[in-house]
């Protein structure tokens, strides 16, 4: 974790760091920064912290802090590579197979491809909700 307090010009260079990273694994959208659109999408605010911030019609759902850069781009690109995830899946779905077989194998190596500690960290989060939630397979 860094020590140094974020700064607004940060927002300029995690921009940077977004679309650098996200051209690493395909990203077609860029996720949005200091402005909430409404719709629920995530949005970044640097101030005192990174802020990840997720909002929809006025109502304020997450809110996240850190001053950690790392942390705040984990965030960002768990949303990104379970959305390129879940696209992956519903183009590729398998009749009787649970869908997050597909979805957690594919949003782990999509973060795989950006960081090592990013894919290992992703994959324990899904151990753990299979540990509650096994999968479903229906067998035919």
């Amino acid at each position: 974790m860094s020590d140094a307090l974020p700064r607004q010009s940060d927002l300029t260079s995690i921009r940077t760091m977004v679309q650098e990273y996200g051209s690493q694994i395909g990203m077609s959208n860029t996720p949005l920064f200091g402005t909430p659109q409404g719709d629920g999408a995530p949005y970044v605010v640097v101030s005192d912290a990174y802020y990840f911030i997720v909002e929809e019609r006025g109502i304020e759902l997450e809110r996240r802090k850190t001053n950690d850069i790392d942390e705040l781009l984990y965030w960002i690109f768990c949303g990104v590579t379970f959305s390129m995830a879940s696209d992956f899946e519903l183009r590729n779905r398998k009749p009787g197979e649970d869908s997050r077989r597909q979805l957690f194998a594919k949003q782990e190596a999509l973060l795989g491809q950006l960081s090592a500690q990013w894919r290992e960290r992703k994959l324990e989060e899904h151990r753990r909700i299979l540990t509650r939630h096994p999968f479903n397979d229906v067998l035919g």
